[in-house]
This record gives C-alpha cells, sequence and structure tokens, in this order.
C-alpha cells in the first residue's frame, strides 16, 4: 500500500515506482489516495499523519466487514528517537515519551485490524543498506530536510550531535514503553477496583489515597467513557487532563470535553449540560 497524500507533485511517480517494484516481487500493490486537502494549521506533519491512519484504517475495514488483519508499517529506530527528543522539548509524561507501541489497533472500532511495526530496532542506515543491496534506487522526501518541521530539525540535530546517539534515545523510549505498560496496568487494576457507574451517565472513583498521576489515569478513562456513552464525537486527546486534575485535587470541581468533574473522596464525573445560548 502506498498512500498519496496530495502534497507534492512528484508523489504519483513515487506511488508509481513502487507499484513497479511490487509487480516485479509478484506483490499486490494499491495506491490510495488522500482526497480531502490537508490544511496546513501550523503542524502539517501531524495533519498529514491522521489522514494516512484514517485513510488505512478505512480500507482495512473493521468488524464483519474487516478486509484484512494486519497493516504493517515502516517506523524504524531512528523514528523512535527523533520522536522521544521532540516531545522531551515539548515537557512531555510518561506516555508522551515512551517509545511508539509496536502493534496497536489500527483503529477505535470494534474489530479493527492490527497496526504491526516490525522495524523498531532497525536503523535508517542499515535499511538504507538493504535497499542499497538490493539495487533500489531510494526516493527521499525533501520535507524530511526542510528545518521548519520540528522533525527534520531535530534529525539534524542528532546527525551533528556525538553526545545524542540515536540508538540510546531510542532505548529510553522503550524503556519508558514498558513503564507506560505498567502504569497502564496498575490502572486497569484501579478502575475496576474504584469506578462505579451509575445509569451509563456518571461515573464515581475513589481517588483517596492514590498517587497523582492514577488520578490522572482514572480522571481520564471516565471522562473518555462518558464521552462516549453521550456520543460526544468532536476529537479530544487528553488536552487539559493535568489541569483539571489538578484543580480536583485542590478541591476545586471543573468542566473538560463536555464532562463536569466534582471533587471529594470519590470524584464524580457527569456529562456536562448544554451551554444556554441567550
Amino acid at each position: 500500500m502506498t498512500v498519496d497524500h496530495g502534497l507534492r507533485p512528484e508523489a504519483t511517480t513515487e506511488a508509481a515506482a513502487v507499484a513497479d517494484i511490487c509487480a516485479t516481487l509478484g506483490i499486490t500493490h494499491q495506491t490510495l489516495k488522500i482526497t480531502t486537502p490537508i490544511t496546513d494549521d501550523g503542524n502539517l506533519q501531524e495533519r498529514a499523519r491522521e489522514a494516512r491512519y484514517a485513510l488505512l484504517n478505512r480500507w482495512a475495514g473493521f468488524g464483519a466487514d474487516r478486509r484484512v488483519e494486519w497493516v504493517a508499517i515502516a517506523h524504524q529506530q531512528d523514528d523512535v528517537a527523533e520522536g522521544f527528543l521532540m516531545r522531551a522539548r515539548r515537557g512531555a509524561g510518561v506516555g508522551g515519551l515512551a517509545a511508539m507501541a509496536a502493534q496497536r489497533a489500527i483503529g477505535p472500532e470494534r474489530g479493527a485490524a492490527w497496526l504491526l511495526r516490525p522495524l523498531l530496532d532497525w536503523s535508517r542506515a542499515e535499511l538504507a543498506a538493504v535497499v542499497r543491496d538490493c539495487g533500489l534506487t531510494p526516493m527521499h522526501d525533501p520535507s524530511n530536510g526542510d528545518p521548519k518541521y520540528d522533525r527534520a530539525r531535530i534529525r539534524k540535530l542528532i546527525a551533528e550531535s556525538g553526545d545524542l546517539p540515536a540508538d540510546r534515545l531510542a532505548m529510553s523510549a522503550r524503556n519508558l514503553r514498558d513503564a507506560e505498560s505498567a502504569l497502564e496496568w496498575a490502572a486497569e487494576q484501579e478502575w475496576r477496583n474504584r469506578s462505579a457507574i451509575e445509569r451509563h451517565e456518571s461515573v464515581s472513583v475513589d481517588m483517596g489515597d492514590l498517587p497523582h498521576e492514577l488520578r490522572r489515569r482514572l480522571a481520564g478513562r471516565a471522562i473518555e467513557y462518558l464521552r462516549r456513552e453521550a456520543g460526544l464525537r468532536d476529537p479530544w486527546r487528553g488536552t487539559g487532563i493535568d489541569r483539571l486534575v489538578r484543580g480536583l485535587e485542590a478541591e476545586k470541581a471543573g468542566t473538560l470535553a463536555g464532562i463536569a468533574a466534582r471533587p471529594g473522596r470519590r470524584w464524580v464525573f457527569r456529562i456536562a449540560p448544554p451551554r444556554q445560548s441567550h
């Protein structure tokens, strides 16, 4: 599968070249085109990534209409190192700094295909050598070296600094992936033991003796659960959860992503009433 994002005129020729390579190997190939223009709101590459995954998810299907079991993509060790530094400079927590998962569901739908990343332990140089040894000419996306993009600047920083070895940065990210898995496991146990759901309209959670990080994760679970039950479709990526939890810890009620929260030994989350317009 090749995704043409519609951002560069060369992409059509590049996709055709991949199709030719696949044809010589007897591999079925398909080019998927993103037809809705990707807006550059200051983070073009992130918008392109979101559109790419959404397109691959629709193609793969889910539930009874699932077309494939797995979709493998080519993220590698240098991508992990670059992502680690990019998020570190933004002050990310454990989840943000953790290496990308080697496998996960490609979409939120029940029965979605699995997204696989089999090359996370390979460096970019090793993969380039494989391409070269196969007699293939690699194609280069000029945006990878464009300093207006965060990733291109971080990539240049790593390449020019002997104190930022990509393999060690990636190792730190992998260690944090293990820590993230452990925290998610603990949050799941506490969710089962401490949460109570009433008529799918409210969730209360006993936060009494929990550390901040677990309170944060349980609050996020309560909000996500109620948003699903209320059919709230506007995107929410956890933005504002730290501010809300700090407020609740200080005995201050708050509202986030359409969900109202009240403090106490048991924090109570409810679907917030719609705002009245005058």
